[in-house]
């Protein structure tokens, strides 16, 4: 009776296509209440519903999230079937990221949306105000169904995961191995950083920051290749995701299966927001009127199919569904029977500001790493160690923190390293995915302390780094320069600070933005005269009190990267 897959709506059949079958009937037979004729072996629903008192079948037009779409369409071939509803409804399964992207720019003809997450509404509203677009009309009613965001592993290694209670806690300190699908694609998980923000100390914001940089460090192609991911590795890993999509994954018979692991420390649930659209597709029409009382009638359609939706608990629950209000059991292999506790992740503007920022701790870099090697390195640090030795830890910790799609070069200074020169190029900027360049790069960070000597060019080795970033500057990605030094300038032949300004402004360009990131560490850097730097090509200026504050500094040089140059 109803279509539910992606194929176009049909049209209504003509007067001679009709008239056609007609000629070709074989069999005529007379069913009960009315008349259905067979061609070809298949019965045909034209004339059995103008006998059941259907002038004409009704489109409806569903858009629903994968996750999703196949419950809906089960549900609405029930639905359809009913011969009082004279309705033929299509359900098409679609991300909800790009319904939102589609939506908000007005080019949508559906009569209602079934998205994964109410988030994607305020994105829907986000996008259309980027866009300069009217904010869509919509009409979001509430869930008809939930699925809490858990920790999926591979059923083989569901033992070694239970050894320890998993948890949002341990995914911040760093001892639960996750992988995150991109948020920007995936309401889990970008419900699940909201769960894990608040989680973290609000005292200390680097941590959830360094967990997001840790996260971003691999980010899967989907949800699917995570969960293959999972079933690869050797050693427990778990994908942040939602207990559906474990659900679906499980049910279509994979190889291996996956087990859902529920946070000790709770969790939050996605919601399933029926949403209709204030401008219902109209049927093709004559005359206002006529239109006006087909919307009517779309209207009662919808409103008793939402109902039927609501109504089938066990259609949803076969599939993996909770109830709306986070309730109901499961039989499902790899799920808890008995729901988590779960808070609905409601708050769309909270996640819409956790999906800034992790926008800007994800964008790939394109850094050149400047290096203070100066006499006065080897002085030592309030912990016996030489300021040299406590760079190296924190710069190999620096390292792990970036992802292999990261391009870093690297540049040591002092003053006259290379003839005139105060800086010497050691390497070229390159992906660190390439593991060549990579072991170049941790050989010269184990190489620093045979390399001391001399003072602080600072001024001049900064100009020359902006100009060699911009002479190779790579649009696709963030352009920087990451200096490091424990002093002020001290070259006495080289250029002042005004005059490194007046040079910095003559080569800036809005379209090819090289902020200079500047950390000095210990008592001796020359704080202000850097912060004018970083104001100069809108970067920033860090000071660590301490050496061994390097990496704290450093997860703040990347996560301020979308404020500045107007950094708190």
């Amino acid at each position: 009776m109803g279509r539910h897959s992606e194929a176009a709506t049909a049209k209504k059949p003509g007067r001679r296509f009709i008239l056609s079958i007609i000629g070709a009937v074989v069999v005529v037979g007379l069913v009960a209440s009315g008349v259905f004729l067979w061609v070809g072996g298949y019965l045909n629903p034209i004339f059995a519903s103008a006998d059941s008192g259907c002038a004409e079948t009704e489109q409806l037009a569903i858009v629903a999230d994968p996750s999703i779409a196949p419950a809906l369409a089960e549900i609405a071939e029930k639905f359809d079937a009913d011969p009082d509803h004279c309705v033929a409804t299509e359900v098409t399964a679609q991300d909800s990221a790009d319904t939102a992207a589609v939506v908000a720019s007005g080019g949508v003809k559906i009569d209602a949306w079934v998205p994964d997450s109410s988030v994607w509404i305020d994105r829907t509203n986000a996008t259309a105000t980027s866009l300069g677009q009217p904010l869509p009309e919509l009409d979001v009613r509430a869930s008809i169904a939930s699925s809490p965001v858990v920790f999926a592993g591979a059923a083989t290694k569901a033992t070694a995961l239970a050894a320890e209670p998993v948890s949002w806690a341990r995914v911040l300190g760093g001892t639960l191995p996750a992988i995150l699908p991109d948020p920007e694609a995936s309401a889990a998980s970008l419900a699940g950083l909201l769960a894990l923000r608040g989680h973290s100390s609000p005292d200390d914001p680097r941590q959830f920051a360094g967990a997001m940089i840790e996260l971003g460090k691999s980010i899967p192609a989907s949800t699917g290749a995570a969960f293959g991911t999972v079933s690869a590795a050797q050693q427990p890993v778990v994908v942040v995701t939602s207990e559906v999509q474990i659900a679906a994954y499980n049910l279509d018979d994979p190889a291996e299966s996956l087990v859902a692991a529920y946070p000790a420390d709770g969790t939050v649930a996605l919601d399933y927001p029926f949403v209709r659209t204030e401008a219902p597709v109209a049927a093709e029409s004559g005359s206002a009127e006529t239109a006006e009382s087909g919307a009517d009638a779309k209207v009662e359609l919808l409103d008793a199919l939402e109902d039927s939706i609501r109504e089938s608990r066990k259609t949803l629950a076969a599939k993996g569904f909770r109830a709306p209000d986070g309730t109901g059991a499961l039989d499902i292999v790899g799920l808890g029977a008995q729901a988590p506790s779960a808070t609905a992740a409601l708050d769309g503007g909270a996640e819409i500001e956790i999906l800034r920022a992790w926008s800007v701790l994800t964008l790939r870099s394109r850094m050149l790493a400047v290096i203070d090697v100066s006499g006065s390195m080897e002085e030592p640090a309030a912990n016996g160690l030489r300021r040299i030795d406590i760079f190296q830890q924190a710069a190999v910790g620096a390292m792990q923190k970036f992802s292999g799609e990261v391009e870093l070069g690297v540049w040591v200074f002092s003053t006259a390293r290379n003839g005139d020169l105060d800086y010497e190029d050691l390497s070229p900027i390159a992906p660190l995915g390439d593991a060549a360049h990579s072991q170049e790069i941790a050989g010269i960070i184990q190489s620093l302390p045979g390399r001391l000597g001399g003072a602080t060019g600072l001024y001049d080795t900064t100009l020359a780094a902006v100009q060699r970033v911009r002479e190779t500057y790579d649009p696709e990605k963030v352009n920087s320069v990451l200096l490091f030094t424990d002093g002020k300038n001290e070259d006495e032949n080289g250029i002042d600070l005004d005059t490194l300004l007046a040079e910095l402004a003559k080569i800036d360009d809005p379209e090819k933005p090289v902020p200079v990131i500047m950390i000095g560490f210990g008592p001796d850097t020359d704080l202000a005269a850097m912060q004018r730097i970083a104001q100069a090509t809108k970067g920033a200026a860090y000071s660590a009190s301490e050496p061994e504050d390097l990496g704290t500094v450093l997860v703040d040089a990347l996560s301020q990267r979308s404020c500045r140059p107007n950094c708190g």
